[in-house]
């Protein structure tokens, strides 16, 4: 039995989702479907109960689950140090993120990285914050980069960068032609904006609150590009993050408003399971990220 099919099974119980699992280890889902009979037949079990859109594990699935995932950590840690000891940097690095940090604030660092070390593969997962913090935690990631990042047990939070949210319009509206505005010059207007469990919607919310807006969301959405296209269309207003706004506020489908009252920030932070091996194309990344 191979190391690479016990990686395989336990990436489709992580992703619940043979397709996933396929994607993240560059093979067809074919293969996959044929390793996971391979173990089958080997154990005399069945491992995995297929329901319609999704996958669970059965109780001999578990236990070989728990065996695998410590199995493929270990080996991975013991990869990580045996590079860091020779200094080879290549390999793949796993990196979850949120589109509006993916796409925007590491864009340019990324592509950087990629130019100076071609041998390194860079898989970037967007997920949601929590799922992030979880990942990383179970080393379905090497790495996550994420908004408003918070103190967890077995978390390790490094600071990456600050960006800045404004309020964002569409052309004709009554404030695109204001510089500057109060946030309580806001009151009635109508709201488009992320998901009330992402990070940047609570400190959305709490800035509203603190000056007295109540806030009325015509749409709530998971996704940035979303958000924008909605406000682009004249359903309502957003608060963003500055750097994600460049190509519409350039082609002027979009227009952004500096917000008076103060400075608003978006902290971002990279994170990591305490303990972690990082591999020296880890170590550049992160190295990469914060030196942009």
């Amino acid at each position: 039995m191979h190391l690479e099919t016990l990686k395989v099974f336990c990436d489709i119980v992580e992703t619940r989702s043979f397709s996933t699992a396929a994607s993240k280890n560059f093979v067809t889902q074919s293969a996959v479907s044929q390793q996971i009979r391979m173990l089958e037949q080997r154990y005399g079990r069945q491992l995995l109960e297929r329901t319609r859109g999704n996958v669970q594990l059965t109780p001999a699935g578990e236990v070989l689950y728990q065996a695998s995932k410590d199995i493929v950590d270990r080996f991975q840690d013991m990869e990580a140090q045996l590079q860091a000891a020779s200094q080879v940097v290549a390999g793949t690095i796993r990196v979850g993120t949120v589109h509006s940090i993916g796409l925007y604030e590491m864009a340019g660092a990324l592509k950087r990285y990629m130019k100076a070390y071609p041998q390194v593969h860079v898989a970037l997962e967007y997920s949601r914050a929590n799922k992030i913090y979880e990942d990383a935690l179970k080393g379905n990631v090497d790495l996550g980069v994420v908004a408003y990042p918070q103190k967890r047990p077995g978390v390790v939070v490094l600071p990456y960068r600050q960006d800045r949210l404004v309020l964002v319009v569409p052309p004709g509206h009554k404030l695109a032609a204001h510089k500057r505005i109060s946030v309580r010059k806001l009151v009635g207007e109508a709201f488009v904006g992320f998901e009330r469990d992402i990070p940047t919607r609570k400190e959305t919310d709490r800035i509203l609150r603190r000056y007295e807006v109540e806030a009325r969301y015509a749409m709530e959405l998971d996704n940035i590009e979303t958000i924008k296209r909605v406000v682009e269309i004249g359903r309502g207003v957003a608060i963003l993050p500055e750097p994600a706004l460049g190509r519409e506020v350039e082609i002027g489908s979009l227009v952004a408003v500096q917000l008076a009252d103060q400075v608003f920030l978006r902290p971002l932070g990279i994170i990591h399971r305490h303990g972690k091996h990082f591999s020296p194309a880890a170590e550049k990344f992160i190295e990469y990220l914060r030196t942009e």
